[in-house]
């Protein structure tokens, strides 16, 4: 299994380990790193491509955009980023802090899933699956939905939150 971490996380794929299976041909990301799960797939011979609340921002506008990289550098962004991604749960996720950069965080508000792509996925035989929480503080995740059940198996978790915790 090849995992992808989430922006600002490290090492957390034991987080999921209920939903990604432990075999050699399964590639899986979490939010910002379904983004590099998608691309690494692209490239490679797979079975499986599990995306755990992948990060989608395709609904948000420039101001959106602009605010959140305004905020990136405040004292309190990374706190309040880790409570929302931990909500409605009261996990502790403060100690998967890996840093990652303001461009990082430009990446993956401003990325497009690409539809034909994900279908030439499809084509080629692999398993589409994608995990998402009706909670989500982070993604809208009613609109993923809506997207992603187009060429992908889609779970949503009614009561979980990003990290899919409840």
């Amino acid at each position: 299994m090849h995992y992808f971490s989430g922006f600002l996380f490290g090492n957390e794929e034991a987080l999921f380990a209920s939903y990604i299976p432990q075999h050699d041909r399964v590639v899986a990301g979490f939010s910002y790193g379904a983004i590099g799960a998608f691309e690494y797939a692209l490239e490679k011979k797979i079975d499986r491509l599990v995306l755990l609340s992948p990060a989608f921002f395709e609904d948000k506008n420039e101001s959106y955009i602009q605010k959140q990289l305004k905020y990136f550098h405040s004292p309190t962004y990374k706190e309040s980023f880790f409570a929302n991604v931990a909500y409605p749960s009261a996990i502790e996720l403060s100690h998967y802090y890996y840093p990652h950069t303001q461009e990082d965080l430009e990446r993956l508000l401003r990325y497009r899933w690409d539809r034909e792509k994900l279908c030439q996925l499809v084509q080629r035989g692999v398993t589409i699956e994608v995990f998402l929480g009706g909670k989500d503080r982070i993604i809208n995740a009613q609109k993923a939905n809506e997207f992603f059940s187009q060429m992908a198996i889609t779970y949503l978790i009614k009561e979980a939150g990003h990290a899919l915790l409840s």
